[in-house]
C-alpha cells in the first residue's frame, strides 16, 4: 500500500517581537525568539506544538523514545490526539507538578540559579524548530541566561542509568534546546525514586546539532508539511497505538497490493521461524547454565558473579493447587473481576471497544 498525503500543513502565523526588546532574544537564547509567553492560552500553546517540533518530539522521531514513535508525533502534529494510558497520564501529571521540586534541589546541590522560563521558543531562521524549557540556568554573579535546565522524574529503577551520564532521550532534549536556543552547554537533572537527585551538564555538539536539525527538518518536510504518514516501525508502543487509531468497521475490507502482501507475509514467516530458531538457542544457553548451577544460587568465577539462579520466579498456582489442595483451600482468597461475558451480551458497542485488536495471517498462500 502507497503512502497517502494527509492535508497538507499550513503554518500559524507566528507572532511579531519589536527589534530589541527583551523579548527579542528570548530572554537570554542567542539563536531563539519569544514564540508564545508562558501564560497563553492553552489552544495557543497547542497550536505551537502542532506547528514545530519540539524537545520532546525528537527521540520520539529517532525511535529511541520507549512510550512514543515516529507516528505518535505524526498524529499529534494533525491533530488527532489519543489519550494516554492512564498510569502515563498520571506519571506525567505528577511529573509537571513536582517539577519545582525538582529544580529547588538542583539549584541547592548545585548551586547554580534556575528560573521559570519566558514561555516557548522558536528558532531566529527555522520556524518550525520550537523548545519549551523547563528553566534556565543563570550565572551566580551577572545574572545572565546561561543554558537550558531539562527536569525529570524518574523510577528507581533507572537509578543506573543516570548514574554516569543522562538516557538518550533527555540527551537528545538537551542538544534539541541547544540547537534552538544557541547555547554552547545544557544542564539534565533527574529525580529518581523520589529521593535521590542525579545531574549532569552536556556539552554542545556541533556535529550531533546539525545532524538533529537535518534529520529533524526532512522528517517535519515529509510528514507534517506534505503529510506523509511514517513508515511502520518495530516499536511496541507503535502496536498500541494502530490498535486505537480507527474504531473498526465489522465487516469491512480493504484491498491490498497482491505483490506487497505476498512479501509482508513472506516476511513475517521467515521473522517468525528466526524467532523460534534464536530462541531454542538461547534456551540452550540457558540450560547449560542451571546444569552448571546445580543446586547453587549464585555462580561465581572469582569474585566476580557470572550468573544466579534463585528460586524468586512466578509462583506455580496451578501446581500448587493440584499438589496441596487441602493447603490451597485456605489461601483462596476472593478477587473482583469484570463480568466480560455479561458485558458483552448487555453492552457489545461498549465490549468491542476495549477488546484489542489481533493481527493473524493465514497458512494458506495467496
Amino acid at each position: 500500500m502507497s503512502a497517502q498525503a494527509t492535508q497538507p500543513w499550513t503554518p500559524a502565523p507566528l507572532p511579531s517581537v519589536p527589534p530589541g526588546s527583551s523579548a527579542d532574544l528570548a530572554f537570554g537564547a542567542p539563536t531563539a525568539r519569544l514564540l508564545l509567553p508562558a501564560d497563553a492560552p492553552e489552544e495557543a500553546w497547542h497550536e505551537a506544538r502542532r506547528s514545530g517540533i519540539g524537545g520532546s518530539d525528537v527521540a520520539a522521531i529517532l525511535g529511541l523514545d520507549k512510550y512514543r514513535g515516529p507516528r505518535h508525533v505524526f498524529e499529534a502534529k494533525h491533530g488527532r490526539h489519543l489519550e494516554m494510558d492512564a498510569a502515563l497520564s498520571e506519571y506525567a501529571e505528577i511529573g509537571q507538578d513536582i517539577e519545582q521540586f525538582v529544580s529547588y534541589l538542583f539549584t541547592k546541590r548545585s548551586g547554580i540559579p534556575a528560573v521559570p522560563t519566558p514561555g516557548t521558543l522558536v528558532h531566529v531562521e527555522n520556524e518550525w524548530m520550537r523548545a519549551n524549557i523547563d528553566r534556565y540556568a543563570l550565572d551566580a554573579e551577572s545574572g545572565a541566561v546561561v543554558a537550558p535546565v531539562e527536569l525529570k522524574n524518574r523510577s528507581e529503577y533507572q537509578l543506573d542509568e543516570w548514574e554516569d551520564g543522562v538516557p538518550d532521550g533527555p540527551a537528545l532534549q538537551a542538544h534539541w534546546y541547544m540547537a534552538v536556543g544557541g547555547w554552547s552547554y545544557a544542564w539534565v537533572a533527574a529525580l529518581v525514586g523520589g529521593n535521590k537527585l542525579r545531574y549532569h551538564r552536556i556539552e554542545r555538539d556541533d556535529e550531533m546539532t546539525e545532524t538533529l536539525v537535518d534529520v529533524c527538518g526532512s522528517w517535519f518536510q515529509r510528514h507534517v508539511v506534505e503529510g506523509f504518514p511514517p513508515p511502520a516501525d518495530g516499536l511496541a508502543a507503535t502496536k498500541d497505538l494502530l490498535g486505537r487509531l480507527w474504531e473498526v468497521k465489522p465487516g469491512e475490507i480493504v484491498e491490498v497490493d497482491r505483490a506487497e502482501a505476498i512479501e509482508l507475509r513472506e516476511q513475517r514467516t521467515s521473522l517468525r521461524a528466526r524467532i523460534k530458531e534464536l530462541d531454542t538457542e538461547l534456551t540452550a544457553v540457558e540450560n547449560q547454565m542451571r546444569l552448571a548451577s546445580e543446586a547453587a544460587e549464585l555462580a561465581k568465577v572469582g569474585k566476580s558473579t557470572a550468573w544466579t539462579n534463585k528460586q524468586n520466579g512466578t509462583f506455580a498456582d496451578k501446581r500448587f493447587r493440584e499438589q496441596m489442595p487441602d493447603v490451597a483451600a485456605r489461601y483462596v482468597k476472593t478477587v473482583e473481576v469484570t463480568d466480560t461475558e455479561r458485558l458483552k451480551d448487555e453492552l457489545p458497542d461498549v465490549y468491542n471497544k476495549f477488546r484489542a485488536r489481533v493481527l493473524r495471517v493465514p497458512t494458506k498462500e495467496l
